[in-house]
């Protein structure tokens, strides 16, 4: 979600002024997608980069974050939506800490939407977590490297409970992931707009998902081989599938 301080500073408002109304964007994007039958949503909201900002900025970012919580948890409930939220929150203040907590508690059982928000979230920091949680419970793979494979690291990442994303949309003109689920966009469809987050609204949504129809995935395939079942595939992509998310 990129974009708020450019779109504040283009109109000769204060960055305060574009992340607030980066919330209503936030509120617009999650209803039109449980709308659209999207299953899963993930926001990049705060990346672990993004503690090198102003102070200030930073700790506007972290209030709008509480504020966000007390005022959405109730609404997200009420519709049927799982929240989530991934990253390192050891580095935010104990009252953020437990308003996340409850979040998660209280919509834990809702089967609509799975909401996902990172927050001093990066990709490198993911891989790495999970490298060390993985070789805390299975000691005997650092003295048996050739044991790792993908199927043993993947259950410790962090959205290790949600598909690999089909579409990544980034806002703002920049054209990069900048960090965002390293491991998990390999074989994702990349969306750029030059739209800032508090301008991308329902029809910017639906302009992603209709450049999204217009991918053919083959996921290490040929063309020949998904317009006709019988033309063989390899072992290496013989178990490789989409799934939607």
């Amino acid at each position: 979600m990129d974009g708020n301080g450019r779109w504040a500073s283009r109109r000769l408002l204060p960055r305060v002024a574009g992340h607030t109304r980066g919330v209503d964007a936030v509120r617009t994007a999650v209803e039109t997608c449980a709308r659209r039958g999207v299953e899963y949503l993930t926001l990049f909201a705060f990346s672990s980069e993004n503690w090198r900002r102003p102070a200030d900025e930073v700790s506007l970012l972290m209030r709008l974050f509480v504020v966000a919580l007390q005022r959405e948890v109730g609404k997200l409930h009420a519709n049927g939506i799982r929240l989530r939220v991934v990253g390192d929150m050891s580095a935010f203040e104990q009252r953020l800490q437990d308003l996340v907590r409850e979040a998660e508690a209280r919509t834990a059982g809702n089967t609509g939407l799975t909401l996902t928000i990172a927050a001093n979230y990066g990709g490198r920091w993911d891989v790495l977590q999970a490298t060390r949680q993985m070789l805390q419970d299975r000691p005997e793979l650092a003295s048996e490297p050739s044991l790792i494979d993908e199927a043993a690291l993947t259950p410790y990442l962090a959205m290790a409970y949600a598909p690999e994303p089909d579409l990544f949309i980034r806002t703002g003109g920049e054209q990069r992931i900048s960090n965002f689920l390293l491991w998990q966009l390999a074989y994702t469809e990349l969306y750029f707009t030059d739209c800032f987050w508090p301008d991308f609204g329902e029809a910017d949504v639906d302009q992603a998902f209709e450049f999204y129809r217009t991918r053919e995935r083959r996921f290490g395939r040929t063309s020949a081989q998904l317009v006709d079942p019988r033309v063989s595939s390899t072992p290496a992509d013989a178990g490789v599938s989409s799934k939607p998310g």
